[in-house]
Order: structure tokens, then sequence, then C-alpha cells
């Protein structure tokens, strides 16, 4: 089965996140289904699974490639082709996901016999997570699993598409709901009831304050653009009549953060003297990706795709969660972030196969004893602390 084929594979299934996902499990654990691979069903609370594959001696630290197996919906979008079926225009496979992620995935998976020809000292696992694109939901339970798995990885590549551009660094992100409560009655009485649709409108009007007094005063991180933490009010909804008063409303608040001003801490602090009929409730959070401290992972991949690593980005990952259990975590994948979620999304043959030479190479680097020559060359023994580059 060839890159393409496979990638025609996954696309057919309609992974969308939140809804049950067996198919896509099964379509790729039949791929990596075979000797000489670890394989791990990991389960999410809400019956929906992730996949970690272990190929090399999983009880030495190694490294990790990571993807995401759901796409967003296709639902109102103007395609020019089914977009669960791949189709080929030129050089561009045109399909939901082909860029954000499963071009990444295809990649991996079409790696795995070579992969599993090589001469490993230390192993490579392939982490599928669930859930990804509502919050990154589903990756926690695969980290929380993984010291009984493996040994702890030394570096993971997220293939998030960035053009195969190493990137270093992400905004943290949460989204929580605020449902109001208040007492029905009569419109022609209103001191009757009590409207829950005001104190919705007063929380959405704290949101604007606040975004302008973060754009104004900051923190400030020049790395990303914009350079502060973001705020946004991006659902309200209420009532049922114009002639009753409204007994519920809600708003969905998102705060996207630099790595120096925690999202969480911005929500509560914009959410500190709500009144008691107020209630909250997290929809989904993950950490910002701060820089390695040890910078060798992105820089052998700098080298190797000879792009100029991008010093941070405004959207979130897994990375950042990987990061926070210790896993140090670089984003490079094939494809281009502007074309996800989009009608007619697509990426390039040529973008697949040079993701595929970057992911070898890097392999054969970091995890056998065959490095490259020269002065990029792997530094360090396979049961060293971490990766070294002389």
């Amino acid at each position: 089965m060839s890159l393409t084929d496979i990638l025609a594979r996954l696309v057919a299934v309609p992974s969308l996140p939140g809804t049950p996902n067996a198919a896509i499990t099964d379509a790729i654990c039949a791929l990596l289904d075979r000797p000489g691979i670890a394989l791990h069903r990991v389960p999410t609370p809400e019956g929906r699974w992730n996949i970690l594959a272990s190929i090399g001696p999983a009880d030495r630290p190694g490294l990790m490639l990571s993807g995401h197996s759901d796409v967003v919906s296709a639902e109102g979008q103007d395609w020019g082709s089914d977009p669960f079926r791949l189709t080929v225009r030129d050089d561009r496979l045109v399909g939901r996901g082909t860029s954000d992620m499963k071009g990444f995935l295809a990649v991996m998976l079409d790696l795995v016999p070579d992969l599993l020809a090589m001469p490993l000292t230390r192993p490579v696992h392939l982490a599928i997570s669930c859930d990804e694109e509502i919050g990154c939901q589903g990756v926690p339970h695969l980290i929380a699993r993984l010291p009984d798995l493996i040994a702890q990885p030394l570096g993971c590549i997220v293939g998030e598409p960035s053009g195969m551009a190493p990137v270093l660094a992400h905004k943290g992100k949460r989204t929580v709901e605020v449902t109001f409560t208040g007492r029905p009655g009569h419109s022609s009485d209103p001191a009757q009831g009590v409207n829950a649709i005001y104190p919705a409108a007063r929380l959405a009007l704290a949101v604007e304050a606040l975004a302008a007094r973060l754009r104004r005063d900051g923190p400030f991180d020049p790395a990303f653009d914009p350079p502060c933490t973001t705020l946004q009010a991006g659902v309200i909804a209420g009532g049922t009549a114009v002639n009753i008063i409204p007994d519920h409303a809600r708003l969905l608040i998102e705060a996207r953060s630099i790595p120096d001003q925690p999202a969480e801490a911005v929500i509560a602090d914009l959410l500190r003297d709500q009144p008691p009929e107020a209630a909250v409730h997290l929809r989904a959070s993950y950490p910002s990706l701060r820089p390695a401290t040890d910078p060798a992972l992105a820089r052998r991949l700098a080298a190797l795709t000879g792009r100029t690593p991008i010093a941070a980005v405004s959207y979130g990952t897994e990375a950042g969660l990987f990061a926070q259990a210790g896993i140090p975590a670089v984003i490079c994948g094939p494809g281009l972030i502007e074309r996800a979620h989009r009608a007619d999304e697509f990426v390039l043959t040529a973008e697949l196969q040079e993701a595929r030479r970057v992911l070898h190479a890097i392999v054969r680097d970091l995890c056998t004893d065959a490095a490259a020559p020269g002065p990029t060359a792997r530094g360090r023994a396979a049961d060293g602390p971490d990766f070294a580059f002389r």
C-alpha cells in the first residue's frame, strides 16, 4: 500500500471529535498490528481510543512521533469534491484532514516497514490521539498511561502542519461555559422575574474590557502575534421568547495565553466577582508550549528540512501537554495551518515525501548507531540522558 493509499484510507473515515472512533482506530491498528510492534489501545472515559505503537526496545528512552486521528466537520463548507474521499488534483491531495493532520499520520504509517528494518538502539513510539479538535481531550489519558508502557521519551515531534518548519512555542488555551439561572415570568411585569440574560451580557462586556486591557497593558511576549494573551466571548444564548422573562442564559469564553500568563489565571480573574447563580463549566484546556531547554531536536529538524525554526505560533497543540509531562516537544509536520479547517483542504505529494524523508533521517540519527556523519550526528551513547549533538 502506497503512502497515498494509506492517506486515502484515513480520509475515508469521517473521524469527527466527540463521536465514536472505533472505525478510525481499527483502520490504523490494521496497519500497525504486525510482528515487532507493541500495540496498545488506550481508552478515554468517554469510550474513545488513543493508540500507542512502539518499535524497538521500549524500556529505553527514545523518540515519539505524535498525531491526532480526529478531524473537524466539513458541514456547511463549499467543497469541490467529497471531503471524505481523497481526490487528486494535479499535485494536490484534497480531503478533510489532509493537512490537519492525517497527512502526517499517513507518513508515520508508511514509515513503519522502514522502522522495523532498522537496527534501533532506541525505540520509536507512534502516539495517535483522539478528540484533539475539541481541546486536546484525548491525549491526557494516553500520557497518563505512558509510564506503565514505555520508558520516558527523550523527545516528541508533533506533526501539526507547519510547512516542515520546526515550531518552538505556542499559546495555551482555556474555554469555559458560564450559565446563568433566572426566574421566568410574563414580560408585562419584568420585576416579577429575574432576567438571566442581563448578567450574561454584563460578563460579555467584562470580557471585552479585560481583552482591551491585555492588548494595552500586556504582559507581552514579542515571539507571538498578537504578542499578548487574547480573550473573547464566542457564544451567547438565552431565553425562549420575547414575552417571557428569560430564566437561562449561557456564555462561552476563550482565553489564549502567552506562556508567562496561564490562561486559567486570566479566566479566574475574569470570573472572580460573578453572582452565585453563575455556574462555570470547563469546556477545554491545554497549556502553552515553551521552547525546550535543550534545542537539539529542533536544531536537527531545521538541519534536515533547511527551514528556519518558527519561534512561536498563536494556535495550540498537544505539544504543550507532552512538554508538561516532561517530554520535550517540537511541532513539525507537512502541510500548512492556513489550509486546515477549510473547504478543499489539501496537502502536496511533495510535502508528504519530504516529511517521510525527514522522519526517516531523524530516526536514523537519534535511534540507531548509524548516525549521519559530520557535526550534526548523534553525540551521546544510547543510554545517555538526552539527545545531544556534536
